[in-house]
């Protein structure tokens, strides 16, 4: 799953992505992107605007707006299959901007958080699904989700899955509204080649999501010692 990424270089963002910022969006940099956190997002409806919606995915349906805690991240696999993300997928497509994102490795009885982002470091896109959720004072709520794949070689060795990022020249086709031919949507959906990505472990301080700062994204050296202790981090 994807549940922490970083959003450094947000003022990159209008001109990036080609999109006009709409409303009061916090510009400041981000290092530690948690679930029901507002994120700038560049949306289907409006490809050439930059909204603020709350990471969680509330479908319009939804009865109880919990159900946004679950609802981080989407299976490629079985967008279709699953209520809560197949109309999202057919008319609610997004782009998730972000600069890098966090996963944890199991080492021992441990799990030790690593950065993963590309080689230039430059801003890119998530694959994502959006929708708008009528709450009961009638406030329009935009949510979003991050669209989920198999692990590239890079990221296998950390976790058994990454989001999906998807190349550049791709970005305008998932939220270009007249693309309707599923196959094609779903040929997107694969992992980023490793040889473009670098991944190294990081504080555990990104643990916490009221934890946000420039020292999150710094390495840290990790110290193996005997399976019957603990590994200890260079913090």
């Amino acid at each position: 799953m994807c549940g922490r990424f970083t959003l450094v270089q947000v003022e990159k963002i209008p001109t990036r992505f080609n999109a006009q910022i709409i409303g009061e969006i916090n510009l400041r940099k981000r290092y530690n992107i948690s679930p029901n956190q507002p994120v700038p997002i560049v949306f289907q409806e409006s490809p050439n605007k930059v909204e603020e919606m709350i990471w969680g995915l509330i479908p319009h349906w939804a009865e109880d707006p919990k159900i946004g805690n679950k609802l981080i991240n989407a299976r490629a696999e079985t967008l279709l299959k699953k209520p809560a993300f197949k109309e999202s997928f057919l008319r609610r497509r997004c782009l998730v901007p972000a600069d890098g994102f966090y996963e944890w490795k199991k080492l021992g009885k441990e799990k030790i958080p690593y950065y993963i982002k590309m080689k230039d470091s430059s801003l890119f896109a998530f694959a994502g699904l959006y929708d708008v959720w009528k709450s009961p004072d009638g406030r329009l709520i935009k949510t979003f989700t991050i669209i989920t794949t198999e692990p590239n070689e890079l990221v296998k060795e950390i976790h058994n899955r990454m989001p999906v990022i998807l190349r550049k020249e791709y970005e305008e086709i998932w939220i270009n509204k007249e693309e309707t031919d599923v196959k094609k949507l779903q040929s997107l959906l694969v992992p980023y080649p490793a040889e473009e990505m670098e991944a190294y472990p990081v504080s555990k301080k990104v643990n916490s999501p009221s934890y946000d700062s420039e020292d999150l994204i710094k390495p840290v050296k990790i110290y193996i010692i005997p399976k019957n202790e603990q590994s200890q981090f260079d913090i």
